[in-house]
């Protein structure tokens, strides 16, 4: 199997509109971060995990030629944001974009993408969207297996996933320890950290260092990464053993 970091970036981006700063400013293009998103690929299947503003640039970036499905993890714009640009998708593939997510989040889809769902729009240029409900229950995408690991993003809970040794966890400030047991024996981990400040919905470096270390697994990776963060030649220095901060483009196989 094999994974993509598609976008490690937080709802801004890096680089943020006009911001001054050196992270901003960078060379290091591991510092220039799109919108988070991963890339799930087995041999039978490929999904995108959320699809926000960058989706498009995401999937010509990695050449995708075919997506079988999208698993959202919650309905922020950041996150769902890039959903239209399924079209050429249901054109080259003949079919509707099949899409796994909560029913509080397929309403926030229907109604960010009403035109989609008019039964009485028959214009041939909207987006061929079909949903699928998912819960807290394991589900399958093809021959890939989710268990679905529920995070708390300040008052909004958001789903994490794991599929085999591989846990993506985004877009969270706290998890409770039934959903922590979850992850507990997985080899590789995904984290979001902010930024070195606290933050109200997001874990910051030092608390995600933290439940990376008590999860134990072989390898960390930090995402949906903020430009108040720092350089990541610099952040990366500072990490334990195991853990390092991801970018766009890294690619994971196991």
């Amino acid at each position: 199997m094999k994974v993509t970091f598609l976008g490690t970036g937080t709802s801004q981006g890096i680089p943020v509109i006009s911001c001054p700063c050196q992270v901003c400013h960078s060379d290091d293009l591991r510092n220039h971060r799109l919108r988070t998103s991963l890339m799930v690929e087995s041999d039978r299947s490929r999904i995108a995990i959320d699809s926000g503003p960058d989706f498009r640039q995401q999937m010509l970036r990695e050449k995708v030629d075919r997506l079988d499905a999208i698993l959202f993890t919650h309905a922020h714009k950041d996150h769902i944001a890039g959903l239209d640009d399924v079209r050429p998708f249901n054109y080259f593939m003949g079919k509707p974009m099949d899409v796994y997510a909560t029913t509080e989040v397929q309403e926030a889809i229907q109604n960010e993408y009403s035109y989609a769902f008019d039964v009485k729009n028959d214009y041939p240029g909207i987006p061929k969207i079909k949903l699928h409900t998912i819960d807290l229950n394991p589900f399958a995408i093809g021959d890939i297996n989710f268990i679905p690991v529920e995070v708390m993003h300040y008052k909004l809970p958001v789903l994490g996933y794991r599929f085999g040794d591989f846990t993506y966890i985004t877009d969270a400030s706290y998890i409770a320890e039934k959903e922590i047991r979850k992850i507990k024996g997985t080899r590789y981990l995904v984290l979001n950290a902010l930024r070195k400040e606290k933050h109200i919905s997001h874990f910051n470096l030092q608390e995600a260092v933290e439940l990376a270390a008590a999860i134990a697994a072989e390898k960390t990776w930090f995402t949906h990464i903020s430009h108040q963060l720092g350089l990541h030649e610099e952040i990366i220095k500072t990490l334990p053993q195991g853990m390092a901060l991801a970018y766009d483009g890294l690619q994971v196989v196991f």
